[in-house]
């Protein structure tokens, strides 16, 4: 018999990418293994990725954990890593322990991940000791972000901020243009490529292409977080076309 597992997401309110990328993953892995995902979403309002805006929007994540534990979801992901990086260093394993004791609250106890933690996580994994890192945000929030990451013992050697900030703009940014805008990066010394540090620019499509044109490995936030869904689901974290971290590998 088919196991079916209810994957929840807090997601932002202007996010339109998380609820495409991780279905897109989860359903590409339905291809090769027999179990079957249901999505269920819950939202916080955000539209302007600002330091103000995301600290009122994180307020907001203890009703969304509260809602979607209602629905009894397996897993419950945390959609927007600069909402959590951007409330100081650690924070997500502040916000993942608060949100599981919300679900526990309920009476419907579900492991909590958060798209910033799975992304450390997931370069820890692939054993990445100096990174590139490309992100939307406005400079000031990317250096909060390479702050972060580089508070957990990973270097960032090279960055590029997009300096988008509609978040809504930032699902309108074509994938297209990744690849050029990694090969003006240095990647000399370079261990893994964060195509996408940010699980609301679509990155998906190009990963595979970096991959080959760099001969590095290629993560994005949306990536990691849908490998850490299926790590706390005692799941193979296997996806077709979803980069080195989910090749089978790790």
């Amino acid at each position: 018999m088919q196991r079916l597992y209810r994957i929840g997401q807090i997601v932002p309110s202007s996010n339109t990418t998380m609820e495409t990328e991780i279905p897109a993953m989860l359903g590409a892995r339905q291809l090769i293994r027999p179990e079957r995902f249901t999505f269920h979403s819950s939202r916080m309002r955000m539209k302007h990725v600002k330091k103000e805006e995301l600290a009122a929007m994180d307020a907001q994540s203890d009703r969304c954990a509260a809602e979607l534990s209602d629905a009894r979801v397996d897993v419950l992901g945390y959609a927007c890593l600069v909402a959590i990086m951007s409330m100081g260093r650690g924070y997500h394993r502040e916000s993942q322990a608060r949100l599981t004791q919300v679900t526990r609250d309920n009476d419907a106890e579900a492991a909590v991940i958060t798209s910033a933690g799975a992304l450390v996580d997931g370069l820890k994994v692939l054993g990445a000791k100096r990174i590139a890192l490309v992100a939307p945000y406005m400079k000031p929030l990317t250096e909060l972000v390479v702050d972060y990451i580089e508070h957990e013992g990973i270097e960032v050697k090279v960055w590029h901020a997009l300096e988008i900030a509609d978040n809504l703009a930032v699902a309108r940014h074509d994938p297209a243009n990744l690849p050029g805008i990694v090969a003006e990066l240095d990647l000399a010394g370079i261990d893994v490529i964060v195509l996408s540090a940010c699980v609301q620019m679509p990155s998906l499509s190009a990963v595979a292409k970096v991959e080959a044109q760099t001969g590095k490995p290629v993560v994005t936030a949306a990536i990691a977080t849908t490998y850490a869904m299926l790590k706390a689901l005692n799941l193979e974290p296997i996806v077709p076309g979803a980069g080195a971290l989910l090749s089978g590998a790790y």
